[in-house]
């Protein structure tokens, strides 16, 4: 149930209140229903292009951050110094290759949206008769699979850039972590003599 009200308001020329309306007392419950469950079908389909897009450039690091993972469950034994060296040392080499690889899926991105601008184009050039609006919604519509392939890249870069941008933060949490540790081991040194 939803708890709020959304009001439509429309005025006259003067300013005037001319009727409002609650969409709410309109809503049809089972077709809101309808286009969420459509909505989520084509999503799943789009995330698993995504997926299998993103999957060849992203598998070693994925592969490394769910070790780490792992490794950070057992919350009795904590990372030992030299896990945590490891740790940055191999996450450091693994982000080196997936920023590469990020790129390389940046320019198939960068393709899709041309080969998506290609046929759109085409296909609005190839219309002698018709409104504009009649030859953009031909065009679209002549376009719509490269239009959603350009999509997918889109994600599937966005996606792989992210993954990059936290394993550069979960890189930057190991350091600190090692960089606590070493001054604590030295204020106790300090303290020791």
């Amino acid at each position: 149930m939803i708890g709020s009200c959304f009001f439509i308001v429309w005025k006259n020329r003067k300013g005037e209140t001319m009727g409002k309306i609650n969409i709410y007392d309109s809503l049809d419950n089972e077709r809101v229903e309808d286009i969420r469950n459509h909505v989520e079908d084509n999503s799943s389909v789009v995330d698993n292009i995504v997926n299998e897009i993103i999957q060849p450039y992203c598998k070693d690091l994925d592969s490394y951050v769910s070790f780490i993972k792992e490794c950070l469950k057992d919350g009795e034994n904590p990372p030992t110094n030299s896990e945590l060296e490891d740790w940055c040392m191999n996450l450091s080499t693994f982000i080196y290759f997936a920023g590469g690889l990020c790129e390389q899926l940046g320019v198939r991105d960068d393709i899709s949206k041309a080969v998506y601008r290609e046929t759109y184009n085409s296909a609005r050039a190839s219309q002698d008769k018709g409104t504009v609006a009649d030859k953009d919604s031909l065009a679209e519509l002549v376009s719509q699979q490269e239009q959603l392939t350009s999509i997918c890249y889109t994600r599937a870069y966005k996606t792989m850039k992210s993954k990059v941008d936290n394993a550069q933060e979960l890189l930057s949490s190991c350091k600190k972590v090692l960089s606590h540790r070493m001054q604590e081991m030295e204020l106790t040194k300090l303290g020791g003599n």
